[in-house]
Parts: C-alpha cells; sequence; structure tokens
C-alpha cells in the first residue's frame, strides 16, 4: 500500500499528482477486485470522483464509474435510466450535503408546519433509497448533513425547532434510524468529517459558487477516503487485527533499561495517561473482533511484566500472539501471520520507530505501518485511518478473539497426539450445515467478501445477492458452523452451487482459514451431495480461478474426488464428480446436525 495514502495524507500532493498516482497504483498488477460504484451527486463530483479512485486501488478495489449529471442524484435514482440499469452498480454513493436542502423551518412556522417540513425532507430521501434497492440490489452509501455556515440564533439555533442546525440534526436522527433498520445501507458521516477538517473551511462558500462543489476542494481527499473506507469494508478489505510494538508504543520508556517500576504509564504523570488512554482505546477494538498480538524487541519476561503492569489495560490473555526476542520484527509479524492463518496484509504494525515500520513495510507485501507520530497522536491516526471501518458487526466478529484463543488452545493439544485422526477426534467437533437463513445472510455474505485464500471462485456477493440466491429454487445454498470442546468457530463455511439441467454448478466454495485440516470441507461436500441426490442431480461441476491469494485451493477439487475436465494457460481449471447412488460420505470426525 502506498504510504501517500495513508492518514495522516498530504491532500494538496494528492490533488496534484493523481494522475502520477493512479498510474504507479495500477502497475502493482493482479491484486484488484473490480467494483463498478455509480455517483449520484447533488453538487460537482468529478474530482471526489478522481480522489475516490485513487483510495480504492490503494485498498485492492480498481473501480469503474457512473457519474450522474450535475444535480441530478434524485431523478437517476428514481426515474428509468436505461444507462445506469446498463452500468449495473455494484455500489451507489449520494453525494448531497446541506446545500441541497431548499426549504429550512422560517421563525414564524408553527410545530406542525416543521415537522411536515421534516418528514417531507426525509421522504424525498426515502424514495431514492427505495427506488434504488428497488432496481438495483445494491448496497448504499449516504452522506448525512454538515452543520450550516451560520446559526441565526447563535447557539439558541441548536435547541430551537426553528433553528437550522436543529432542523439538521433532526433529520441526521432520521437518516441514522433508517440505517439501523435497513441492509446494505450505510452512512458517510460528513456531519464528523467537516467537524474534525474545520467547518468553517470545509464550508467555504467560494468553492460553491465559483465551481458548484459543496465543499472545499483542498477537503475532497478526506471525503473521499471516508466514503473509500466505507466500500473497501463493504466488500471485505478490512484489517483483522494490529501487531503492537512495547517500549514507546503500549508505555512511555524502555522497559529493559528503566524497569517495570519506571515505564510512563497511569495516571500519576500526564506521559503516562497518554499511554494509559491509548491502551484503552487499543483494548476497545477488541470489542469489534479486531485481534490484538505483541511484535517487540525484548526479553519475554520483561514484556510479561510490563504487559501486566498494575496500571495496565491488558493482560496476557488479551493477546493472541506474543512475541518478545531479539529476532528482526518482519520475521516475528511473518510467523505471527502465520500461527493465525491470515495473509501478513491482514494485519496493521503500530510501531513508534520509523526504521523498524519501514523494514516490516518493505519486507511484508500489503502491511500497513502508519506513520503513528507523537505517543498523543497515536489514536487519532489509527482511528482516522479507518483499519477496521464497521459496517456490519455480527456475532462472529465480536468473538473473533475468543475463537483466535481457542485455536491457540487446540494448536497446544496437537502437541500431545501422534496420530492426527486421533487428535481430530479428539476435539469432539459438532457441525450444523444449513441452507441460507435470515440469521446467518449478514455473516455469509461477510465471509464471502473477507475469504482470499480458500476461495475457489473469487467471487464477491452482497447481502442482497446472497438472499435472493436462497430465495431461488434454482440455487443450492449452504453455510457451516464448527464447534468443539475448545469452542465455537461460528460460520466458517459456505457453499453456492447453481441447477443446470442435473447438474449443479458450483458458484462459490469458501471456508475460513481458522479451521483448516479439520476435515471441514469434507462435511460440506457430503451435505452437498445429499442435497443434490434430494433434487436428482447427477453430477457436480466444480471452478477454480487462481490468484495471487488462493494457490493453497489450487488442487481442491482433485483432494475431494473430482475429476479434472479443463485447464486453460491462465490455470482456470473444471472439474466434476459423478454422484452415485451410494455416496460413502468422507467425513467421519465431525458429528454434523445432531446425527
Amino acid at each position: 500500500m502506498k504510504k501517500e495514502l495513508l492518514y495522516p495524507f498530504d491532500a494538496n500532493y494528492i490533488l496534484a499528482k493523481k494522475k502520477r498516482i493512479k498510474r504507479e497504483l495500477l502497475a502493482e498488477g493482479e491484486r484488484f477486485v473490480d467494483k463498478k460504484i455509480a455517483i449520484l451527486g447533488g453538487s460537482t463530483t468529478n474530482d471526489i470522483k478522481l480522489i475516490l479512485e485513487l483510495f480504492l486501488l490503494n485498498q485492492g478495489i480498481r473501480p469503474s464509474f457512473y457519474e450522474s449529471e450535475y444535480n441530478k442524484y434524485y431523478e437517476d435514482a428514481v426515474f428509468d435510466n436505461a444507462e445506469l440499469e446498463a452500468f449495473a452498480p455494484d455500489l451507489i454513493y449520494i453525494h448531497t450535503s446541506n446545500r441541497n436542502i431548499t426549504r429550512y423551518p422560517q421563525m414564524s412556522d408553527s410545530k406542525s408546519r416543521i415537522t411536515d417540513l421534516l418528514e417531507a425532507e426525509y421522504q424525498k430521501y426515502c424514495t431514492i433509497w427505495e427506488s434504488i434497492a428497488d432496481r438495483y440490489h445494491c448496497p448504499i452509501i449516504q452522506n448525512n448533513f454538515e452543520m450550516p455556515m451560520y446559526r441565526l440564533m447563535g447557539n439558541r439555533d441548536a435547541s430551537d425547532r426553528h433553528g437550522k442546525v436543529n432542523f439538521l440534526t433532526r433529520l441526521n436522527m432520521l437518516f441514522y434510524d433508517y440505517a439501523d433498520n435497513h441492509e446494505d445501507f450505510y452512512i458517510c458521516d460528513i456531519n464528523y468529517i467537516s467537524a474534525d477538517y474545520g467547518l468553517a473551511e470545509w464550508s467555504d462558500p467560494f468553492f460553491y459558487h465559483m465551481y458548484k462543489y459543496a465543499l472545499n476542494v483542498n477537503a475532497i481527499p478526506y471525503l473521499a477516503f471516508n466514503v473509500a473506507n466505507i466500500i473497501k469494508s463493504v466488500f471485505g478489505k478490512n484489517k483483522k487485527g494490529l501487531v503492537l510494538d512495547l517500549d514507546n508504543t503500549l508505555w512511555g520508556g524502555v522497559i529493559g533499561d528503566d524497569g517495570v517500576e519506571n515505564i510512563a504509564l497511569g495516571q500519576e504523570v500526564a506521559e503516562g495517561q497518554i499511554y494509559s488512554e491509548f491502551q484503552n482505546y487499543v483494548k476497545e477494538q477488541t470489542q469489534l473482533g479486531v485481534i490484538l498480538n505483541i511484535d517487540s524487541k525484548n526479553d519475554f519476561e520483561n514484556a510479561k511484566a510490563g504487559i501486566e503492569h498494575p496500571d495496565s489495560a491488558f493482560c496476557m490473555q488479551d493477546f493472541i500472539e506474543v512475541k518478545a526476542n531479539w529476532e528482526p520484527k518482519d520475521q516475528n509479524f511473518r510467523e505471527i501471520a502465520e500461527d493465525l492463518n491470515l495473509l501478513p496484509e491482514s494485519l496493521v504494525f503500530v510501531d513508534d520507530n520509523p526504521a523498524e515500520r519501514s523494514i516490516v513495510a518493505q519486507n511484508l507485501d500489503g502491511v500497513c505501518a502508519p506513520e503513528i507520530g507523537d505517543a498523543r497522536d497515536y489514536i487519532r491516526i489509527l482511528d482516522r485511518n479507518g483499519f477496521f471501518e464497521t459496517t456490519i458487526l455480527s456475532e462472529d466478529d465480536q468473538k473473533r478473539n475468543e475463537m483466535y484463543r481457542a485455536n491457540a488452545d487446540r494448536k497446544k493439544s496437537l502437541h500431545a497426539f501422534t496420530d492426527y485422526h486421533a487428535y481430530l477426534e479428539s476435539l469432539q467437533m459438532k457441525g450444523t450445515i444449513l441452507p441460507f437463513d435470515e440469521m446467518s445472510l449478514n455473516r455469509v455474505a461477510q465471509l464471502s467478501n473477507k475469504s482470499n485464500q480458500f476461495n475457489l471462485t473469487t467471487k464477491r456477493y452482497t447481502r442482497d445477492e446472497m438472499e435472493m440466491r436462497a430465495k431461488d429454487e434454482n440455487y443450492i445454498t449452504l453455510y457451516g458452523k464448527l464447534e468443539d470442546k475448545f469452542g465455537d468457530n461460528g460460520i466458517v463455511s459456505v457453499v453456492i452451487g447453481k441447477r443446470v439441467k442435473e447438474e449443479c454448478h458450483i458458484e462459490l466454495w469458501i471456508m475460513s482459514c481458522r479451521v483448516l485440516k479439520r476435515d471441514m470441507e469434507y462435511a460440506m461436500l457430503d451435505t452437498l451431495i445429499e442435497t443434490c441426490q434430494n433434487k436428482g442431480i447427477k453430477k457436480i461441476r466444480g471452478f477454480y480461478y487462481p490468484t495471487a491469494k488462493n494457490a493453497m485451493v489450487k488442487d481442491f477439487y482433485g483432494k475431494m474426488g473430482f475429476s479434472q475436465v479443463a485447464c486453460d494457460a491462465a490455470g482456470n481449471s473444471e472439474w466434476e464428480l459423478e454422484i452415485t447412488l451410494v455416496w460413502e460420505k468422507k467425513n467421519n470426525v465431525i458429528c454434523v446436525n445432531g446425527e
């Protein structure tokens, strides 16, 4: 990833060098997924589109765009639009602002009149959102409203129903309620972004009256960056964990030199308070399922003493992997990723030392090592980068740390066995494999967008697309949950098959790397075959499309008993499996659906 596109970035540099930055990003090759983004603007959007493209490319998403004509966002969304329909967007971003509100309350308006005004404005947007949902079945990102340039009544503008501040705040709350009750609908919080940037600068009227931009042109990278963070989260490009240094990162000072009693941590001095606040911020991330790890040049016992300091927010159990030694940090980082069965790029490196950050970023492709600045800047810089931007927060997300700790316990248990099959039997595994249902759809869609290594066809789906397949009789949909004596792994595998006459063509087969080599793939195949038999299907056809990340499943179908029937020069292969009348089940260690 280009560090110029990580926060804190130089907005003027990005605006000036956008063509060069784009060429450099595109030169990186095959790492992209292609997505079609429609921007429906209530003001000029051209530079927003160009800068948004850079941030998406940096996240591994190569966008193509549909852009509405100036201030035609309502018409494009609500009325017949052959061009937009042919474009078939994967996501629609509605870029509106308080400039698009033409009727505010007047001081003479009654309470009921103001309520009617508010409802009319809200219903206009509801019409837009529902038209998009009905026509395009894709996720929507909608700006909320920034505060006005001026307050007619001063501070009373916020509390008096006649005030613009009050009106916009109430309208924003209606938007939030809608988001809370509708899937695949997300708010871009320009109310916060503009405040963070500086409302007076953000709303500089020069740019609207001269160019019809609803914000300062120099603020466009900050807006585009936030929109890109939502998009990359929707399409499964979020990071999964932090790898943290210790000395001068989680506490002030060098514990090996200063001693545990002299590190800066706690409420006694200002420096210690800053590090305590940062520790609390980091620990809060675990509520989102962010996994925490340590990579420190330290003696292990010193590291342990610091982590368990009386004023520390942490205990050793808060970290999945702790590498405290004198090995190179990039080597430790790579080992942490391997132990977690994650790609290194899934983890963010947080270290106060610029030399260590540089070594890790240069030697581990795709790893983010943000320039975190002084200790008082740590929270702001990590937070604004949006590494863990939340669009869906599933029950499995909230349990992720627990799941990874359980995996560490499983590894310890494995060392007690010389027979791997006996080890699998000792886990007492129970599987639940069922067709998609309302409760599973969020996690199923999330898994389809996050899975890179065990993903045979590399297809990605929104929740709506998953739901449509679940309701279509021509599709077989299965999700698999796995638990054992160490804990519940949640939903770990998804299969989608499409019926084509007497064949089932596998559109998607993915599995979480947390459960590799646990025979869950055999349990899924057994259930798929049983489902096919019940539908009179006689053959299963599977497809493998290679990427830079899914080489581990190149020969998956062959190992599962399929025969290869085609393979092209690019490595794309096709496989088939005849379904016998009596299928000998391949799974014999997982108890599926209570049987």
